[in-house]
């Protein structure tokens, strides 16, 4: 039988949650030797190939994360949605009190760190911001939830565990972690 493919993508987020993924230590041998991991942030990849398993850590705040999420729900049959930027729209959600224009000039004009002196916004180098930054579930049909900040390293070797038994896992109150 051929191992079940899995992508992942890094969307607005921190990269927390697929630290914790590594955070799975040795177990991760032994999950790569039942799996295979077709796509990650780390992978130059210009498209999902087909997989049983997507998992999307951050939420969706411009038209290319929302591209890449659509894409990914057409191409798998689980989507994961990987910590609370992905669950809930996380701490990315603040910039929703403000209109986007704004959070454009906050980031690359007003900051203290920025020089742009003629307070240039980019344009064609940025893909268009979505009115607010959103969960995952708001534009895709999510199949697990993974909630933390980042979740637990033992949370993510669970759900994949129950996947590979055929199991779409509810994560446990229990083995959830928030520190």
């Amino acid at each position: 039988m051929a191992k079940p493919k899995i992508a992942s993508v890094w969307l607005e987020a921190c990269a927390g949650c697929h630290m914790s993924f590594l955070d799975i230590d040795e177990r991760i041998v032994d999950l790569l030797g039942k799996v295979e991991l077709t796509a990650t942030p780390i992978t130059d990849i210009k498209t999902f190939p087909e997989v049983e398993v997507g998992v999307i850590e951050g939420a969706l705040g411009n038209e290319e994360e929302l591209h890449l999420a659509k894409e990914l729900r057409e191409r798998c049959k689980i989507l994961i949605a990987w910590g609370d930027c992905a669950v809930f729209g996380g701490i990315n959600c603040m910039r929703n009190f403000m209109p986007a224009e704004q959070v454009l000039k906050e980031g690359y004009v007003d900051t203290v760190s920025t020089v742009n002196p003629d307070g240039v916004l980019p344009r064609q180098d940025l893909p268009a911001l979505l009115p607010q930054a959103i969960p995952v579930d708001r534009a895709v049909k999510v199949d697990v939830y993974v909630p933390g900040c980042p979740p637990d390293a033992d949370t993510i070797y669970y759900v994949f565990s129950e996947i590979l038994e055929g199991r779409i896992p509810t994560v446990p109150t229990d083995i959830m972690r928030y520190d």
